[in-house]
């Protein structure tokens, strides 16, 4: 149960001392060197990090941020760390925040890098997932449970995140969900109770998947160069909405069938070491710039992917607090926060499945389910505890 007085005050954007931004540098760069899991294990982190042990936001702030961060493009979880530095150390905040939670996942990954280079091959990391997922199952879990109950206020908006959720489960559009369910509560709010089911019972109308028409693009072998690998990275940080497969298609086409700077091969093994690293999924883009131009091509590829990052949050965060006080936009924010729930909701149920393989991976998602609710470990611990677990075990 949380207090009602929070033992540590929540300051104002622009009011970050000394003091406040070492501790959310050192705050960020913890996460970044032990989140592993990708960007839902990364939120349901951040949420007991910063709702529930630092107590820098509310449940509601946190939901409110959660919800802006699926509407702009760019790796969610990065944003949500940008949008929290911001809160809680102003503008300086938001950049140490960001740069912090990125940097530790950059060097790790920079590092295989050179392995890989070197050695033509990949570190075995089988035994650490195989540790590492289920400790990851049950911290989402836990953070799903606390947000929803934050969330879910009225049954309407339960009848929402269930549509959500079996929407996207049919594998409708990640952002038609969001839209759809958002304007069909705003909607039904401001008809009232007595027309909000009808207005519900159209939310998958308003959310049909739509079929558009991709252009294939000429096969050209194009001359690799920093610039050209920045302003892809670039491109990709400023309009990829969706999960790190959706981030796979987008390096497909361009690097490996259009402009054969990668191998299926290599791109392979970039994705697979975007997942198997704590930190951000996205510094994939550090990989593969390293492999394609050494250090100086990784840095301009992660400054690239990370960069628009920034600049949307910085344009966005400032409203949120203004949108959440009118009437209208606070409904339209009711529901993103619901669809957002219902959207990781799935992505959990997925997880699960891969990590929860036998009766050694439920029982290490049990004991981590029973010490984050009854001894409110801190989750960093028990991910290096699964991560330990699963090198022991040797799978």
């Amino acid at each position: 149960m949380e207090s009602p007085n929070p033992s540590i005050p929540i300051p104002k954007p622009g009011t970050g001392t000394a003091g406040v931004l070492r501790e959310i540098a050192w705050a960020f760069l913890k996460l970044g060197s032990t989140a592993f899991g990708g960007p839902a294990a990364h939120i349901a982190i951040m949420e007991q990090e910063f709702v529930r042990h630092r107590r820098w936001l509310t449940h509601a702030e946190f939901l409110d941020l959660l919800g802006a961060t699926n509407l702009i493009p760019g790796p969610n979880s990065t944003e949500m760390a940008i949008h929290i530095g911001h809160r809680r150390g102003g503008w300086l905040g938001l950049i140490i925040a960001g740069v912090c939670f990125i940097l530790p996942a950059m060097l790790i990954v920079g590092g295989i890098a050179w392995a890989y280079v070197r050695f033509g091959t990949l570190p075995q990391a089988a035994g650490l997932l195989y540790g590492v997922k289920p400790v990851i199952v049950a911290i989402i879990v836990q953070a799903l449970w606390s947000l929803a109950r934050t969330a879910v206020k009225t049954k309407w908006l339960a009848l929402a995140a269930l549509m959500a959720a079996a929407l996207s489960a049919c594998g409708v559009d990640e952002l038609l969900i969001l839209f759809g369910t958002a304007f069909a509560v705003l909607v039904a709010r401001s008809l009232g109770r007595e027309k909000a089911t009808n207005v519900m019972a159209f939310l998958p109308l308003l959310t049909a998947p739509t079929t558009s028409a991709v252009a294939a693009g000429t096969t050209v072998v194009a001359p690799f160069s920093l610039w050209a690998l920045f302003l892809f990275f670039a491109k990709v940080g400023s309009v990829l909405f969706g999960s790190g497969y959706v981030l796979l298609a987008f390096l497909r086409a361009d690097l490996v069938e259009r402009w054969h700077w990668l191998t299926e091969s290599q791109l392979l093994d970039a994705i697979a070491v975007g997942q198997i690293t704590p930190g951000p999924v996205f510094t994939t883009a550090t990989f593969i710039g390293y492999i394609l131009g050494g250090p100086t091509a990784a840095l301009l590829a992660t400054v690239g992917i990370f960069l628009p990052a920034f600049i949307f949050v910085a344009i966005s965060g400032p409203l949120i607090p203004r949108l959440r006080a009118w009437p209208l936009t606070g409904a339209f924010l009711d529901g993103l926060n619901v669809a957002s729930l219902a959207l990781m909701a799935v992505v959990t149920f997925h997880l699960g499945h891969a990590a929860l393989i036998d009766w050694t991976t439920v029982l290490l998602a049990v004991i981590a389910a029973v010490l984050l609710l009854r001894y409110k470990l801190n989750s960093a611990w028990l991910v290096l505890g699964g991560a330990a677990a699963g090198m022991c075990i040797g799978h």
